[in-house]
Order: C-alpha cells, then structure tokens, then sequence
C-alpha cells in the first residue's frame, strides 16, 4: 500500500480501523467520521470498487483480504460493480458536516455517489470538447505571417542578376 496519515494510531489498529470503516462504509453506502479518516477511507474504498469491477479471481482474493464479511464483497463484486461499471473512478464523495462537540474535530460524511437516498445529486458528467481539425504542419500560422516578412522567392533574385 501507499503511504497513509497516520491519524495518531499505530500501524495495526490504523489498518484494522480502516478496513473496518471500508467494511462499513460498503455495507451502508455512508458514513459519518472525521475528514481526515473520510479522506483515507476513500481512497481505499475507491480501490476496492475497482476490484469489484475488475470482477477476476485475483482481484476478488485482494479484496478478501483487505474488507471484512461475505456480503461486503459480495455486494462489491455484484451491486457495486454494476452501479459504477460505465464510471472511470470517483465512486464516492465527502461532505463536511459539523464540528464534533467534545474535542471540535471536523466531521464529514463519506458516501458513495449514484445511488438512492444521497445527500447530494451527482454533477452530470461534462460534454467532450469538440474535436479540433488537424492542422497541415507545412502552413504558416497567422502569427508568423502578421510578424515575419514575406519571403523573397530565389528565382526572381537571380533573373536581377
């Protein structure tokens, strides 16, 4: 794996709490934490969506080890793949909520887009700019003919001669 915050936790119950929150976050499609863990978490959680959609063996064994429960990757490999199969990435989104009471720590929560019940509508994807027509390398652009001199023609300066 890359390099995660350490979120002030030791290297096993850091992993453990976020395999759980993935876990968790898969099972119930949102979940309320403090933004840092909601970042971490979702670049985890994008990770094994497109586990999901890879849909091999390998990939389902990578997911197995990583979540916790049948059902979770059931429903990765099943519901989520599905859902987001057309989707280049981006499977979920963070939405700062409050500031927690007891030690003022911002709250977010993370949650997967496209589906029902979400906090916010997706944005819908942007049209491709149109396409452009290629450009014949041999012209001369309209800067370098608005700047430049025109160019003497080598015939006409030996027929002075």
């Amino acid at each position: 794996m890359t390099k995660f915050r350490k979120l002030n936790r030791p290297t096993g119950h850091r992993m453990s709490m976020l395999r759980t929150m993935v876990s968790q976050l898969v099972k119930h499609e949102r979940i309320e934490t403090t933004v840092a863990k909601a970042k971490e978490v979702r670049r985890l959680a994008d990770n094994m969506v497109q586990l999901g959609k890879e849909g091999s063996l390998s990939a389902a064994r990578r997911a197995a080890a990583f979540v916790r429960g049948d059902d979770v990757i059931h429903k990765l490999f099943t519901e989520l793949a599905y859902r987001y199969k057309d989707r280049a990435g981006g499977y979920t989104r963070m939405l700062r909520t409050r500031i927690r009471v007891g030690d003022a720590a911002p709250m977010a929560y993370i949650e997967f887009i496209d589906r029902e019940n979400e906090l916010r509508q997706s944005k819908p994807p942007t049209p491709p700019p149109p396409p452009r027509p290629a450009l014949d390398p041999w012209t001369r652009s309209r800067l370098s003919r608005q700047f430049a001199p025109p160019k003497e023609d080598k015939n006409s300066s030996e027929s002075d001669i």
